[in-house]
């Protein structure tokens, strides 16, 4: 059952993200996109809540609902960004705005862009992984700490990753090759060439 939820709950984020950007750059309903978008954190929070039902209903707690809980991990830590990301390439495709440039490649823009990726990461990690704690004494004894170890484990490695890859960015800031031009990070043209 959780499975199903949890592509259940997939497809309503990307529904509600979709409904959202449409309704703000279509139909220029701002305040019910706004509805909408400020909505996306219930739909994990929702499968989360009925994640611990699952369990205090006797089911035997397993990989998926901690997947379930990583859902509310993920939409907090990385949502926002998530969003941000969709409304300037939905603004582009469909209401004329603006290419939205790519991520920065060089010098300390990148250093920067890397520490946000970290950030991210670990705030992802740590409410994924004190959701997953939380469902042992909400699960009404039905989930034990061990059940849930190779989360612990995996969360932790993939934060402690991404602050080193970062902290290598600061000590190392990745450089243009020469004959490359660079601004805010991003490369504007390459040997001559126009914009790349």
């Amino acid at each position: 059952m959780i499975v199903t939820l949890i592509v259940a709950a997939e497809i309503s984020f990307w529904i509600l993200l979709g409904l959202g950007l449409a309704t703000r750059y279509l139909l220029r309903w701002r305040r019910t996109s706004t509805a909408l978008l400020v909505g996306l954190p219930l739909v994990d929070l929702t499968l989360y809540a009925l994640t611990v039902l699952d369990l205090r209903g006797g089911a035997a707690p397993s990989w998926t609902h901690a997947l379930a809980a990583s859902y509310a991990g993920f939409s907090i830590g990385y949502g926002p960004s998530l969003v941000r990301w969709a409304d300037r390439h939905f603004l582009y495709r469909f209401a004329g705005g603006p290419k939205p440039p790519p991520s920065p490649k060089y010098g300390p823009e990148r250093t920067r862009y890397e520490w946000q990726i970290a950030g991210r990461t670990v705030v992802s990690a740590a409410i994924t992984l004190s959701l997953i704690t939380l469902l042992v004494p909400l699960s009404g004894g039905s989930a034990h700490f061990g059940t849930f170890t190779q989360w612990y484990l995996k969360l932790g490695l993939a934060a402690v990753v991404n602050v080193a890859v970062a902290g290598c960015y600061s000590l190392w800031p990745k450089q243009p090759p020469a004959g490359v031009v660079v601004e805010d990070g991003r490369v504007v043209s390459d040997k001559g060439s126009t914009r790349v």
